[in-house]
């Protein structure tokens, strides 16, 4: 498919980008580390620190790591919220030769086991609020190094009160036991007596094992290699540029990150980029609680805010949401999830700014595609390729389609991951003979380059041999005024194989199945309209906000 996106290019935006400009991601850091060293870096419960600091504590914990004759290649797993030992942390994994397998610190044991010894991670970073976890399945894994964070570790006089509040007024610590592990705190103090010794790194060794959702069955770890950090970083920070540039001269960038760090949006959108552009990213350790999140930002001047579509609606939903200083906001990232239009517009009328959707997957590193910042309303498109990023739309045979049919988008760049990390059959199953990457997601290419998402191809809802893509009933059901979320499944139907069930969880409470029934078939097709409707108090997500639609079909939720 020839590029006809980059005649949509925002002007000043690359075709392409250069990546072999650093050999590691961990050189790209420690870039920013020098350059803004004075500057604030992450921000956390009221308490900074600076890229100097971030530096300094991350070769520290770098040394004690390398201290304890873990080898090069070794994996680390770190499983903590938004806290700051998380990009200490991760810097320090990078800088002493490792590889991060970031893991969720709410998964269950079995989850935990399987993400361990799949991985065969030899160390890991936990915060005590998770450590009951692990004691239950730490001696059927190969991890022989652990290294346990509090709350209050990083955060000076202040941590003993935060600490204090977290295990013994919450009682947000529930019991554990892991024989020999080592407190964060006193690693650093370790590894500051005993030296950090620099790793010459390539751009092919691996970074990350960034596990997938397990959508798709079990999770699978996605070998994420330094250059294909590098190159996502670079299409990112290339992308956002002509946003940024508005920035008042020596102003500094304030993200927002809510979105958890262990997740591979954040990781690039709020960390990674963050830290290269020299920006100050604000930690949010409890997303759910809106006004807690509110409180924590209040003071701080927001000009990047990347969210999935059930934080916006939640934060436009908060009677505190006014308090917030939107002033300045240049970006409003949406991903993870299709940013419903009611939503995207009732952002826009608030904040003036558009919330600009992308798309991408772990197996990407994860951005591919993006609306421009330059954008000034919603487009219902999850945007253009980024720079040095090719989109070929084929169908089930292999083939390519034509601009403006639906197919499968198939994914070429330097951000596309090694494969699944030792599982060569699965990693033949998603690539193509040419290197495309096969997302398992249906859409279509307009003339204009921009990239319409149809859906996934699962989840897509077949009704009389028609194809019912549950993204449009739920954009379409969303703008009802008393829905407050929805979520569209197939079910079983003895007449047309299929019907469409709606799960709604309401805004109104006097809304009725009836009204929403009499709405659909104003605004949808016959074959399109839900035959049942499900009212809940909450609908099923993941740790990022995505609601899962595979829980309703199967039942389980």
């Amino acid at each position: 498919m020839e590029k006809v996106w980059l005649k949509s290019y925002p002007p000043g935006v690359p075709a392409e980008i250069d990546a072999s400009r650093y050999p590691s991601i961990t050189s790209l850091l420690e870039e920013s580390f020098s350059e803004f060293r004075a500057k604030p870096a992450f921000a956390c419960m009221g308490k900074t620190i600076t890229y100097g600091e971030l530096d300094q504590l991350s070769q520290r914990l770098a040394a004690w790591f390398q201290s304890r004759g873990i080898e090069r290649g070794a994996r680390v797993a770190l499983m903590m919220p938004n806290v700051l030992q998380y990009p200490v942390a991760l810097a320090a994994v990078l800088r002493a030769g490792y590889v991060v397998v970031n893991v969720n610190p709410l998964y269950t044991p079995r989850e935990l086991e399987h993400q361990l010894k799949d991985s065969s991670a030899e160390a890991i970073v936990i915060l005590e609020n998770f450590a009951g976890t692990l004691s239950a399945v730490l001696a059927n894994t190969r991890v022989k190094h652990v290294l346990v964070a509090s709350m209050g570790d990083l955060l000076g006089a202040k941590g003993f009160i935060v600490n204090f509040v977290v295990r013994r007024v919450k009682k947000m610590v529930p019991a554990w036991n892991l024989p020999g592990y080592v407190r964060f705190n006193d690693a650093l103090a370790a590894g500051a007596r005993t030296g950090f010794r620099r790793v010459e790194q390539t751009p092919d060794d691996v970074a990350f094992l960034q596990y997938t959702g397990g959508t798709t069955g079990v999770a699978k770890g996605a070998t994420l290699l330094h250059r294909n950090l590098i190159a996502n970083v670079l299409q990112s920070a290339a992308w956002t540029a002509p946003a940024l540039a508005k920035l008042p001269s020596g102003a500094q960038a304030v993200t927002v990150a809510a979105l958890p760090l262990y997740h591979v949006f954040a990781l690039t959108v709020c960390g990674l980029l963050s830290i290269r552009t020299g920006g100050l990213a604000i930690l949010i350790p409890n997303p759910r609680d809106i006004g807690g999140m509110i409180k924590e930002l209040h003071g701080y001047s927001i000009t990047t805010f990347p969210a999935v579509n059930t934080l916006y609606n939640a934060i436009l939903n908060h009677p505190e949401f006014d308090k917030l200083d939107f002033t300045h906001l240049l970006v409003a990232n949406g991903g993870g999830m299709a940013v419903q239009e009611a939503v995207a517009k009732r952002w826009y009328e608030r904040t003036h700014t558009p919330i600009v959707e992308g798309y991408g997957l772990s197996e990407t590193s994860p951005s591919v595609t993006c609306n421009p910042v330059t954008a000034t309303e919603y487009t219902g498109t999850i945007g253009l390729p980024l720079p040095s990023t090719e989109i070929s739309i084929r169908d089930d045979a292999g083939n390519e389609l034509p601009l403006g049919e639906a197919g499968e988008i198939c994914i070429r760049g330097p951000q596309v991951m090694a494969g699944y990390w030792e599982r060569p059959e699965e990693t033949a199953k998603v690539m193509t003979p040419d290197g495309y990457f096969k997302s398992g997601d249906v859409g279509l290419v307009n003339a204009r380059g921009y990239i319409k998402l149809v859906d996934r191809k699962k989840d897509m809802i077949l009704v009389s041999g028609f194809n019912v893509y549950p993204n449009e009933v739920e954009d379409v059901v969303a703008k009802l005024p008393g829905v407050f979320e929805v979520a569209a499944v197939g079910v079983p139907d003895q007449h047309s194989g299929e019907a469409v069930k709606l799960y709604i969880v309401k805004k109104d409470p006097a809304l009725t199945d009836k009204e929403v029934f009499e709405y659909c078939k104003t605004q949808l097709t016959g074959y399109k309209r839900p035959k049942i409707i499900e009212f809940r108090n909450d609908l099923p997500k993941s740790n990022v906000g995505k609601i899962l639609r595979r829980e309703l079909r199967d039942g389980r939720a």
